[in-house]
């Protein structure tokens, strides 16, 4: 059976998953198996596995920091939030119903069969397990039905380290405050703290360290500095969407509309690795502006969003845009929106029929069944503006629960490997959708759009290289496990990992 070792936080954001991110990247680097493990996430950005099954981005990036194909195993129980109290469950990537806070809040314990089925054939298989908390362990009054922190590190009797976050401030009472709310089973399990996101001289901190020690009784295992990576995010806490000015010396001004049930943001991750591109999150209309291209995202509420959309103003200021011949591309809930008609009889979402932007001949009904595949393909048969697109292949993965057709017409972005079409162009090629998260990942369809839109603003002779993504996130998993083994003691993690469980 494999060893594990839980990573705890003071809070949400505290780096909990770039903490276990590295370690798994260690382990593997130093011949371990490894993979990580999150009982339950909260989080609207979410990945399909090989086999068709949904789980969280946190634990594909850690998988992938691990070497190992994601598998939904990692993550047994993801909710995704469809209001301010309620979320979809999906249980060992499979939907398992929609419920408000306090119906899941009763059912909580009903799940622990199912964690413990996944964390125990992933411990068979293994070597290492790294298990990764949620939030804070000290929420006193969630702790009797706890599944996911300390609860999870009792069921699969885990050491744990407690990570805090010293760039918010307040970190010694964060980690202080969190040890002593906790019962002294709880404590033991704790056997190091770490300090991250540090800038500064780390000898003026030494002396603090110490006493956090004394006080505790459990040891620093290190500091760990600030250091800004391109690797995907969680959720919406995410830094990047607060980044709402261009960037004055960027040739490509690219506005992602911050929907306010915005999921899978790290689509757009890869445009923001491109030479020259600026890509930031509007969250509304006064803040728009005249970008090169307007990106409508996913969301898990289309219908809702839309509404919001246009009660705030932001489909007015998108239509003029559109008007003025500014590029706008809609990805998944974003697609369904730019098309004639939105309808959901069998209330997957709202209910009823909503009228959509009318910017691309389609027509959308909801099911209540969820398309979920990896998919590739090609694009083939645009015209205008998107015509050298033509031939270009494309990769993604499809998470949505409606079905669209281009109508009069409206002529498919892209011909599947299956068969199917998917997503619609305009005729001039200025308004576009696809189905397709994780398309801008795609190197070469990258390159040529950007290529394009920049000749379409009228610069020329500047050359747009294809960026190998995949490459340049293993470059950032190997930099972050790096930043990890100068600052932490790794001699000390491997001892808590041998040495738990032994008598002492």
């Amino acid at each position: 059976m494999a060893k594990s070792l839980m990573v705890l936080g003071t809070m949400s954001s505290a780096g909990k998953s770039f903490i276990t991110a590295g370690l798994c990247r260690i382990f593997r680097q130093d011949g371990w198996k490894t993979v990580p493990f999150k009982s339950q996430n909260m989080a609207l950005n979410s990945y399909i596995t090989q086999d068709g099954k949904e789980m969280g981005r946190a634990q594909v990036m850690q998988a992938e920091a691990a070497g190992v194909q994601p598998d939904a195993r990692m993550n047994p129980i993801l909710l995704k939030p469809t209001s301010d109290s309620g979320s979809q469950v999906i249980v060992n990537g499979e939907i398992y119903g929609t419920m408000r806070a306090q119906e899941y809040y009763t059912k909580k314990q009903e799940l622990v069969p199912h964690i413990l089925r996944a964390y125990r054939s992933l411990a068979e298989e293994n070597d290492i397990i790294v298990l990764e908390g949620a939030g804070s362990p000290a929420e006193i009054n969630l702790k009797s039905v706890d599944i996911v922190n300390l609860g999870m590190a009792e069921l699969s009797d885990s050491p744990a380290i407690l990570v805090g976050d010293i760039d918010r401030g307040g970190v010694f009472a964060a980690l202080y405050g969190t040890i002593m709310l906790l019962d002294e089973a709880e404590r033991r399990r704790i056997r190091g703290v770490v300090i991250n996101k540090f800038r500064g001289d780390v000898e003026i901190l030494k002396p603090g360290l110490k006493m956090l020690e004394d006080l505790t009784g459990i040891p620093v295992l290190g500091v760990v500095p600030y250091l800004p990576l391109e690797l995907d995010d969680e959720d919406s806490l995410s830094e990047r969407l607060s980044q709402k000015n261009a960037d004055e010396s960027a040739l490509l001004d690219v506005a992602v509309i911050r929907l306010p049930r915005i999921s899978n943001f790290t689509d757009f991750e890869a445009l923001e690795q491109v030479d020259g591109v600026s890509v930031r999150y509007v969250p509304k209309r006064s803040e728009l502006g005249m970008p090169d291209v307007i990106l409508l995202p996913g969301t898990k509420s289309t219908m809702a969003d839309l509404r919001w959309l246009r009660q705030s103003g932001l489909e007015a200021a998108i239509l003029k845009c559109h008007e003025k011949g500014i590029f706008l591309m809609g990805i998944c809930g974003g697609f369904q929106m730019l098309g004639q008609t939105l309808s959901d009889p069998e209330h997957a979402e709202d209910g009823g029929t909503l009228r959509g932007m009318g910017l691309l001949e389609t027509e959308t009904v909801f099911r209540s069944q969820k398309q979920r595949s990896q998919t590739a393909g090609v694009i083939s048969g645009v015209s205008g503006m998107l015509e050298s697109l033509s031939g270009c292949p494309v990769t993604g993965y499809e998470i949505h629960m409606g079905e669209t057709v281009c109508t009069g017409n409206g002529v498919p972005f892209v011909h599947l490997q299956d068969g199917r079409a998917d997503g619609c162009v305009s005729a001039d090629g200025t308004v576009c959708g696809t189905y397709l998260h994780g398309i801008f990942d795609a190197p070469e369809f990258s390159a040529k759009l950007v290529q394009l839109l920049l000749e379409k603003k009228g610069i020329s002779g500047t050359a747009v290289p294809q960026l190998d993504f995949a490459a340049r996130k293993e470059q950032e998993y190997d930099k972050l496990a790096d930043l990890l083994r100068k600052n932490l003691d790794m001699e000390q993690i491997y001892a808590i990992l041998e040495q738990w469980g032994k008598p002492e």
